[in-house]
């Protein structure tokens, strides 16, 4: 049991008896970002200790992915970066390739599956679901039957907005549920609640509670989860929206300030004192000017021009930080965001440039895993119901639910200096620190496929007589007549 015993200086302290007689004195260790005080009882005063989805309820999704379109469609720089992450992440699309033993059957699968893919003009539905994820948080995409395809597989998937997937009766929902989200027991989603109409379709109007009970298995659902048992996703952009107004706030300042000294050719003023003699002027009176006219005063009065005096020579240094405090919650450099590189070099533009690119492989391999391993697996099942569509060791292999190994390979990016990149590839494949499939990767390309295409290019040059040239040890610059350092 505790007591206290009483100091003169310090007041009540707590202290714990021990055997023997020995007694500790309890240590109350704090944190200053704890402490509430005046100064920053504003500044806290929106911190809560909600849930994740209690965080993220309907209203404050809704209001955020309103603002966030709001911004992406009038903010030029919003919009330019939304389109650039998503350019960046997707590219051109992604490439399957399949690892099974058999080559053959591998390419063949390969060629129907992306051929597919054109047809439903999966890249740029994956740019919009990117998109959509920095503007809207999420978004779903529901896997339907198209029989206007021209493949032999008739699967399509069908973008739905985040507004459209919602319960608007709310009360109807248990404890494993969330606004348009039914989870079994296990926490997995068992049916998504979606409108029948958009709520902010002016052609339909709100359908009120009319809405499709569609199983988890036919939805994907891309989102980033924040937060552990977060349910639903908010925009990408959200932490960013504030500085975009204060950026345009600010640039409707600068242009305002101009506008303003622009307006008023000159100021009539006096140093004459109230009571000594100066001509009378009435005030806030103005004076027709003439072009190229010399003229004369009231007497006591002078002339002085308004000077446009405006932070024109911070607005470049405010708007490159804002930009880049912008640019920052999507790991994405300033160069990038800003378009303009003026600023950099080789060296510092490549360093800038390794967050970003690892944000980006990083939501590749989520869209890999979310999205197109899905989309694989529906493909496939329905493929096997294709007569002579699939090899026979395949369609066995799918028949007992076995999965396919297989990889994606996405758009490699391309670098700056290309005479650099190439020395620095000619000294890893040397040292045995990388492969030819690794470097291939890196580019976005298949390295069995390209050495089968450089093979048919070697062979057909002996055969027209064009002995291909033997490739030479590239030297960094300086060093070819050997007297560099």
């Amino acid at each position: 049991m505790f007591g206290l015993f009483r100091s003169k200086s310090t007041g009540p302290k707590p202290f714990a008896p021990t055997k023997g007689g020995v007694v500790h004195r309890l240590i109350r260790a704090g944190f200053d970002s704890a402490v509430t005080n005046d100064g920053n009882r504003k500044h806290w005063a929106g911190a809560d200790g909600l849930s994740a989805d209690a965080a993220a309820s309907p209203d404050v999704r809704r209001t955020l992915r309103n603002r966030a379109r709001y911004e992406a469609a009038n903010n030029s720089y919003a919009k330019g970066i939304v389109l650039t992450l998503a350019n960046d992440v997707i590219g051109t699309g992604p490439r399957l390739q399949l690892l099974t033993d058999d080559d053959g059957g591998n390419e063949r699968i390969e060629q129907a599956f992306m051929a597919w893919a054109r047809s439903i003009g999966l890249p740029e539905k994956l740019r919009t679901m990117r998109a959509s994820r920095a503007t809207d948080g999420e978004v779903f995409a529901i896997m339907v039957s198209n029989p206007r395809l021209p493949t032999p597989v008739k699967l399509d998937i069908r973008l739905v907005e985040a507004d459209q997937v919602t319960t608007p009766d709310l009360w109807a929902l248990g404890d494993n549920a969330v606004d348009g989200i039914v989870f079994d027991d296990a926490g997995n989603p068992a049916e998504y609640h979606i409108l029948k109409g958009h709520p902010g379709d002016n052609r339909t109007g709100y359908l009120g509670l009319e809405y499709d009970r569609v199983p988890a298995e036919s939805v994907i659902h891309y989102f980033r989860a924040d937060r552990p048992g977060q349910s639903r996703g908010v925009p990408d952009i959200t932490p960013a929206l504030p500085l975009f107004a204060q950026l345009r706030r600010f640039t409707l300042a600068v242009l305002g300030a101009a506008e303003t000294a622009a307006d008023f050719a000159g100021i009539l003023y006096t140093d004459t004192p109230a009571s000594g003699e100066a001509e009378s002027v009435e005030p806030m009176d103005t004076i027709e000017l003439e072009a190229r006219s010399l003229l004369t005063m009231p007497g006591g009065w002078k002339m002085a021009q308004v000077q446009a005096e405006q932070p024109a020579t911070t607005y470049a240094e405010f708007k490159r930080e804002l930009l880049n405090e912008i640019a920052r919650c999507l790991n994405m450099p300033f160069n990038v965001a800003a378009c303009n590189s003026s600023g950099y070099n080789y060296a510092s533009g490549r360093l800038d440039h390794q967050t970003y690119f690892k944000s980006i492989r990083v939501d590749q391999d989520q869209l890999a895993c979310a999205v197109l391993d899905r989309l694989l697996l529906a493909w496939l099942r329905e493929a096997v119901l294709v007569s002579d569509l699939l090899p026979l060791r395949v369609r066995t292999l799918i028949a007992n639910g076995e999965a396919l190994p297989h990889q994606w390979f996405w758009d490699g990016n391309e670098h700056v200096d290309p005479a650099k990149e190439a020395t620095a590839q000619q000294t890893r494949l040397a040292s045995h620190t990388t492969t030819l499939a690794s470097e291939y990767a890196k580019q976005g390309r298949d390295w069995e496929s390209e050495l089968r295409q450089r093979a048919k290019e070697v062979a057909l040059m002996k055969e027209l007589g064009l002995q291909p040239e033997e490739s030479q040890p590239l030297q960094p610059a300086g060093k070819e007549d050997g007297s560099g350092d």
